[in-house]
């Protein structure tokens, strides 16, 4: 592998059997434990149980630690994760999410490149601010987007984007790719100069029925945004998503069997203008995917150039 991405949920989509590690630190375990692959989160929200000056302190000092090897995927975040710890009243709309994002992303990289920095913005404000030990080059930012709104600001103001796979490829082609590349012409930037990296759902095994079945932990997925808005109880929400068939469950994936009908699939979202591919499988024995991964489609992968 080249990367390795975390998610940051402080509570998981599934109550039984389910996992919410602090991201920061995973991250900093795998750092020490490697050499080259680079690390970051897809994604954390740095807008509402985090302050982005702590934030930002905490990705400069894994920088400094890893350097070259360390980016911050951000998003605007769901209930299940900011209820929780405490947010108080009603979930804000997408608006308010939206602009305390675009707010958090403006106030972390003047705390990478200022010295001291007095910041008023509508949510957040830091008064002669200092990060004494940074990197030498801000840290990327890469920015998560479902729909063309998000993703043309990840073109004007991030170093990449972010999206999830399985939701229709006309979404890739005719919504999100698109609107990348406006963000980008906007700002006067380069596309290509865009890392532009997607969660491919992929549920992988020799035996089909195993590939199938192992997509169930994972039901959440298949979910609408709609269904998922208010829900801020794991318990909840794994009692809606056990309720779906099979079928819709399975949607949300790449399952099969066959290497090369899968690879044909990932080639689908390379093709869509997707460079940088992060897989994501849902069964519990993960050794044995990572095995079968590095033997049957990661030489397949590295031909599609």
């Amino acid at each position: 592998m080249d990367s390795v991405t975390v998610s940051d949920h402080f509570q998981p989509w599934r109550h039984e059997g389910g996992h919410a590690p602090f991201s920061l630190a995973w991250m900093a375990a795998v750092g020490e434990r490697t050499e080259r692959i680079v690390l970051g989160t897809s994604v954390m929200t740095p807008t509402f149980r985090y302050n982005p000056a702590v934030v930002a302190q905490a990705f400069a000092t894994m920088g400094c630690l890893y350097p070259g090897r360390v980016f911050l995927g951000v998003g605007t975040g769901e209930a299940l994760n900011e209820i929780a710890t405490g947010w108080t009243g009603a979930w804000p709309e997408f608006r308010e999410r939206f602009a305390r994002l675009r707010e958090a992303v403006e106030l972390m990289r003047a705390l990478w490149t200022e010295d001291r920095v007095s910041f008023g913005g509508e949510y957040y404000r830091t008064v002669d601010a200092s990060i004494y030990d940074r990197p030498g080059d801000p840290i990327p930012v890469y920015i998560a987007a479902g729909g063309p709104v998000v993703a043309r600001y990840a073109g004007r103001a991030g170093d990449g984007f972010i999206c999830t796979s399985g939701k229709g490829m006309s979404l890739y082609t005719d919504d999100l790719i698109p609107a990348v590349q406006e963000g980008a012409a906007k700002a006067g930037r380069s596309f290509d100069d865009i890392d532009r990296m997607i969660e491919i759902k992929l549920s992988y095994d020799t035996d089909p029925q195993v590939a199938l079945e192992n997509t169930r932990f994972w039901a959440p997925l298949a979910l609408s945004k709609e269904q998922k808005h208010d829900i801020t109880d794991p318990v909840e929400m794994e009692k809606a998503a056990d309720a779906l068939p099979i079928e819709q469950i399975a949607s949300r994936w790449i399952v099969g069997s066959d290497p090369d009908e899968v690879v044909a699939q990932v080639a689908r979202y390379v093709d869509a203008g997707l460079n940088h591919l992060v897989f994501h499988a849902p069964g519990h024995d993960q050794r044995r995917f990572l095995e079968l991964f590095e033997r049957d489609l990661l030489p397949r992968l590295r031909n599609l150039g």
